[in-house]
């Protein structure tokens, strides 16, 4: 399987959200069938042998390979939100971002100490919204943690931002 070959299926959308971006956006490799089944078979080849218990899906583009990580593995998926759209009890982290504060959040019962967790995100760029996700839920006393992205833009240097006691994968690097 050459994953490098997926890049292809990736658009680049210049000045956006704000001019001086290139936003990669995945949205073209998910509409094409035969790449999103590569996707989600390399996902999953990573964890298969790992225990994971539950997938952590960052909103709103983590939900997609998160979800197909989760029903791959047979195992529960996750949904990591903005501000007031889980309906139960939550925890909550706020983050600083490129253009501001943010903030995510969990059910406070999304997670016990049985799991072993990845933590799914479509795209690392700065980091900072995943290393969030990652504090809330290493808040929640998991076994393990374990981090996944499918394109790292390994020029923002966002791997740095993240903890280094983690395994942190990506399947394409920019």
């Amino acid at each position: 399987m050459d994953l490098e070959k997926l890049k292809v299926q990736i658009r680049d959308v210049h000045d956006f959200p704000t001019k001086g971006i290139v936003f990669r956006d995945l949205t073209t490799l998910f509409k094409d069938g035969a790449a999103l089944h590569e996707v989600s078979q390399a996902l999953a080849d990573l964890y298969r042998d790992k225990g994971v218990t539950k997938v952590v899906g960052i909103e709103s583009r983590g939900f997609i390979g998160g979800s197909i990580l989760a029903y791959e593995l047979g195992c529960g998926f996750v949904p990591a939100r903005k501000p007031g759209k889980l309906p139960a009890v939550t925890v909550k982290k706020s983050y600083a971002k490129e253009y501001g504060v943010d903030t995510i959040e969990l059910h406070s019962d999304a997670i016990t100490s049985d799991d072993v967790v990845v933590l799914h995100d479509d795209l690392l760029a700065t980091g900072g919204t995943m290393m969030a996700c990652y504090e809330l839920v290493k808040s929640m006393n998991p076994k393990k943690i374990y981090i996944n992205f499918i394109v790292e833009l390994t020029d923002l240097n966002g791997r740095k931002n993240l903890p280094s006691d983690c395994e942190i994968t990506s399947l394409l690097k920019y």
